[in-house]
């Protein structure tokens, strides 16, 4: 593996990582969409409001930063699928937008919608937030109507893109496909299960505490059924794969030949796997640490996938338009050079994840009380 090569692979890695940061923090998202079944009065939905509040902007910042290091590191997907998927994107950055706002605006005296409204726009990112990005991740496997033409850069006739999107519906026809609404729902009821674990987790209050424990397990089982749903659809399905001399073939069941050539991968999601369904025991029984198991299980799960959907030459965005067009991490990554300073920088990573962890045990040092709630200052 040479010196461009190397990068590449770091850089998905990264990438990989940040996506499954990304994905167990969407507890905040599920923790909003079930504001009004676990907060069944205003005191108790401002404990649940102020807890995710400390987290909210971390969720965000990952997206933002998931977002750019793909920018940076593989320009060609970002300008297909943020270009071309467009309407998808923009729901998405809609949701996250009013969420924002509601945080910003739901305690503010007299504001102008009222604090339920400001409620609703929780719920709304809550479900749609984390329903639209599992639908958007799930693309990475079932493809998309795009095709890429390299020869338009150098079009006289000013015709420059080269990627285009071949269907009207930019994105939301991913809705058509069965397997992504199967991890688009894997993904909000997983994000429901991580919130109920840290209510237990961050909230000293009985009550709550009772109820999330009895919801989890009504979390978790529609979250195991479509998960594994979609495993088995990816598993058994074919796949785009990339030869020596970049010819994209399609290979039958492809990720299940990528988990045996990288027996590693298959560990971590075997193992993240079991985490997660241990941390759901757990919650059932009643432990406050269960957070600790499913956020990691998610963490290592997330990870395992998403390699496999990059590594050992796989398409990571098949084209359904043409294979040719499919996008790998060898055909859509930056120069050698920018993978390289941008490897530089990334030194930087370790400590601010150490910063972050500290912030985070900080911020939750002390739980949530009822009398907590009942101040004025400081509450979203």
């Amino acid at each position: 593996m040479d010196t461009l090569q190397l990068l590449q692979h770091y850089w998905w890695f990264v990438i990989s990582l940040l996506g499954a940061l990304l994905v167990f923090l969407l507890f905040v998202q599920g923790g909003q969409g079930i504001l009004y079944a676990i907060g069944r009065d205003e005191r108790e939905r401002t404990m649940i409001v102020n807890v995710l509040g400390r987290k909210w902007e971390t969720t965000f910042t990952t997206l933002v930063t998931f977002g750019g290091a793909f920018f940076a590191s593989f320009p060609l997907f970002y300008s297909t699928s943020f270009g071309g998927a467009c309407y998808v994107w923009f729901a998405i950055l809609l949701v996250f937008v009013i969420q924002a706002v509601a945080y910003e605006f739901r305690r503010k005296p007299s504001n102008l919608l009222g604090e339920r409204t400001y409620e609703a726009f929780l719920q709304i990112n809550g479900i749609a937030g984390a329903l639209l990005l599992g639908v958007a991740v799930a693309t990475l496997f079932t493809g998309a109507d795009f095709t890429v033409d390299r020869l338009n850069i150098a079009d006289a006739g000013g015709n420059t893109a080269i990627s285009r999107w071949t269907s009207p519906w930019h994105g939301l026809e991913a809705l058509a496909d069965w397997r992504n609404w199967a991890l688009g729902l894997a993904v909000l009821f997983l994000s429901r299960l991580l919130a109920l674990h840290y209510f237990m987790n961050t909230i000293d209050d009985e009550t709550i505490f009772e109820r999330s424990r009895r919801r989890s397990l009504c979390a978790a089982m529609p979250m195991v059924v479509s998960l594994l749903l979609f495993l088995g659809a990816i598993l058994l399905s074919e796949g785009h794969r990339a030869e020596a001399d970049g010819t994209i073939v399609v290979e039958p069941m492809l990720y299940l030949h990528n988990f045996a050539a990288m027996p590693y991968l298959a560990v971590t999601l075997a193992a993240g796997v079991g985490a997660v369904l241990w941390g759901i025991w757990r919650g059932w029984r009643g432990s406050r640490k269960a957070i600790w198991w499913s956020g990691a299980g998610t963490v290592m799960t997330v990870l395992a996938l998403l390699l496999s959907a990059g590594w050992n030459s796989t398409a990571y965005y098949p084209s359904l338009a043409d294979a040719q067009s499919s996008l790998t991490i060898a055909s859509s990554s930056s120069s050698e050079f920018t993978l390289r300073t941008m490897a530089y920088v990334s030194i930087a990573v370790p400590f601010v994840v150490g910063y972050i962890w500290w912030t985070w045990r900080a911020m939750n040092s002390r739980r949530m009380t009822r009398s907590e709630a009942e101040g004025d200052e400081h509450l979203y």
